[in-house]
């Protein structure tokens, strides 16, 4: 399919020229977000498909900032277990509005699009990113019984 590669040359090109005049995350971040976006949207939209008639339109739904966080927590986790946390970290996304900074650059640049109701602000107050993506890896703690001591006569 020689269009989807153009497509993705042209995303490549937008993200060297975004990581150029903008450093604070690697290349790599963008493109994770662009493919935990389609992946989300690939969920929402199956859901919706759902409770919808057929013959309504296709293609990819719109989500919101607090869905998509969750697509991303989601699909960080099924793609790179307990290293998600790590890696995220080398790219320089540490919170969830990294990832709202990340999308309205690719929105600015063309890369991605927007509603006029979606905002940076829809990225703040999502979860804490140890408790997420750390968290589920860490082994529970063994409980062990402790027997009171026997009384000395």
């Amino acid at each position: 399919n020689g269009q989807s590669n153009m497509q993705t040359h042209s995303f490549e090109e937008i993200v060297a020229r975004i990581v150029r005049s903008d450093s604070r995350y690697a290349s790599d971040a963008f493109c994770f977000v662009r493919d935990a976006l389609n992946h989300t949207q690939e969920g929402h939209s199956r859901s919706r498909t759902s409770s919808r008639k057929a013959g309504s339109k296709g293609g990819h739904s719109h989500v919101t900032g607090q869905e998509l966080l969750e697509g991303i927590r989601q699909f960080a986790l099924n793609a790179y277990g307990p290293m998600a946390y790590v890696l995220l970290q080398e790219w320089g996304v540490t919170r969830c509005e990294d990832f709202g900074e990340i999308v309205f650059l690719l929105v600015e640049h063309g890369a991605l699009s927007k509603t006029d109701k979606d905002q940076r602000s829809d990225f703040q107050n999502g979860y804490d990113f140890e408790s997420a993506f750390q968290k589920p890896f860490r082994p529970q703690r063994l409980r062990i019984k402790t027997q009171e001591p026997a009384s000395q006569p």
